[in-house]
Formats: C-alpha cells, structure tokens, sequence
C-alpha cells in the first residue's frame, strides 16, 4: 500500500510538470487487491507540484471517509471514482488531468472525440491495430457528483475504452493498475493533441 502511494505520488507530480494537474486540480485513486471495498484517494486542496504519499486519505466504495481520515475532505469528484470502480470491478486504479488540449476537444465536439489510424491507439487495453476507429466519449460538466455518477451509469455503453472527457473540464482514465491506468490516460492525451494540431 505505501509502495503504491509513493508510485502514484510521483505520477501526480510529473503530470503537474506536464501541465495535466495545475494547482491543486485533478484527483486519484487506487485500490488494493487485499481491500478492495478501501478506495486510496487524493486529499481535497492539495497542489499537485508538491503532493506526496502523505495526502491520500481513505473512503469507502459510497465516497464515505473512513474513521481514521474523519475531518479531512477528499476530492470533490470521488465519487466518480467510486461509480468507475462499481461499473468496472476489476479496475484498480484512476487518474485524471486537467489538459489543455483534452479541454480544447470537448468545447468543439458535441458527444465524443473520434480517433482513427493513429498507431498509439493500441495504448488502449484491447486494441491491436491502428486501423480501428474509437469514439471518446465526451459528457457534460456538473457539480452535482450524484447526478453524474448517474450519467456515467447510463453512458456505461459508451465508454469502449478505458477513458472519457468532463466537458471543460479533463480526462479521466483508468486500468487494472497504476502502470495501465497511466498508459490509458497519456495515451488519450497524447492523440487528443495531435488530433488537434491536424484538425486545426
């Protein structure tokens, strides 16, 4: 477990460096094999240049904080965490950015990004070639967590790859660990930029 927070920890801080979490935006989680009903989750109001293994805290798989964390807020968005974790039982682990480019693709596309070609597709867990074509959903921004938890729910059918964009707002990503989890959200990120430098 505290392996996992210092590798994730990391991973926080290089993406600060990427410009994906800027201040204290994005959130992440993880959870055990040895505990699967804990969720590990980022702190609320952390900056992310600074974030270390120290600013996860723990809540149960309904977002409630755990007793020995009582006091402290998590992220405001855990529970899409906790929905993601329900709708994909053998996910492990979540991460999120906040991106330019990720921001830029959901203010022109209505309901999804569609990648085609590109060879780094194949980031994507099931996709073995580049001819394909993947449709990232796109869904609309809101601070009411509950209600988007159920739209996640709804769209279920629509998320044929391990990520989607908040309107305005980033990508979230997800896989089996932290290693898949990292590999599916920079592989999003990455063609969402270069779709966009070819489209525009």
């Amino acid at each position: 477990m505290e392996d996992l927070k210092d590798q994730l920890a990391e991973v926080i801080r290089a993406y600060h460096q990427k410009g994906w979490s800027p201040a204290t935006s994005t959130n992440y989680s993880f959870r055990s094999a040895a505990n699967p009903n804990v969720i590990v989750v980022s702190k609320s109001g952390i900056d992310k240049s600074v974030f270390s293994a120290a600013d996860f805290m723990e809540v149960n798989m309904l977002g409630q904080v755990l007793p020995a964390f009582e006091g402290i807020r998590p992220s405001a968005e855990t529970l899409i965490h906790c929905k993601l974790y329900q709708l994909f039982p053998e996910m492990m682990c979540i991460v999120h950015s906040h991106s330019v480019y990720s921001v830029l693709q959901s203010m022109k596309k209505q309901q999804a990004v569609e990648l085609s070609g590109y060879e780094v597709l194949k980031g994507f867990e099931g996709i073995k070639t580049h001819e394909t074509t993947v449709h990232l959903p796109i869904f609309d921004n809101t601070q009411d967590m509950p209600a988007f938890a159920a739209v996640l729910e709804q769209g279920k059918a629509r998320l044929t790859v391990p990520a989607f964009i908040m309107r305005q707002h980033g990508t979230y990503a997800w896989g089996r660990n932290l290693f898949e989890a990292k590999r599916h959200l920079e592989t999003a990120e990455y063609l969402f930029e270069v779709d966009w430098k070819f489209s525009n």
